[in-house]
């Protein structure tokens, strides 16, 4: 089994946490998004991270507007819908509960294993 899979796997399945959490901050476009995920050492290119993005509008997580740009064509904007707002407040307190759970798990793991 390779490392680098279950790494990818990993990070696919929080994916779309961290794009909404992303967004809940402040109102981006997708390449803001991109950014930021880059910093946090996320790797994605935009051609993993707009199906995630429609397939949240399309759920009611996110709505977007278009803004003109001082560079460049217009953008798109995402923001959070209250749907989005509920959403994520469900998926803060399952990753919080996630999180705990692995950290006991780990805890009872003795030094050498």
């Amino acid at each position: 089994m390779k490392i680098e899979n279950s790494k990818a796997q990993m990070k696919k399945g929080v994916l779309e946490y961290c794009i909404l959490a992303i967004i809940a901050r402040k109102d981006c476009y997708a390449s803001e998004i991109i950014h930021e995920l880059k910093e946090a050492k996320m790797i994605v290119v935009e051609g993993t991270l707009y199906p995630l993005l429609t397939r949240q509008k399309n759920a009611g997580l996110l709505s977007y507007r278009w803004e003109e740009s001082r560079q460049g064509p217009p953008r798109k904007y995402y923001t959070l819908t209250d749907k989005g707002r509920n959403y994520l407040k469900e998926l803060d307190e399952s990753w919080k509960e996630l999180t705990e759970a692995v950290a006991w798990i780990n805890r009872k793991r003795t030094p050498q294993q």
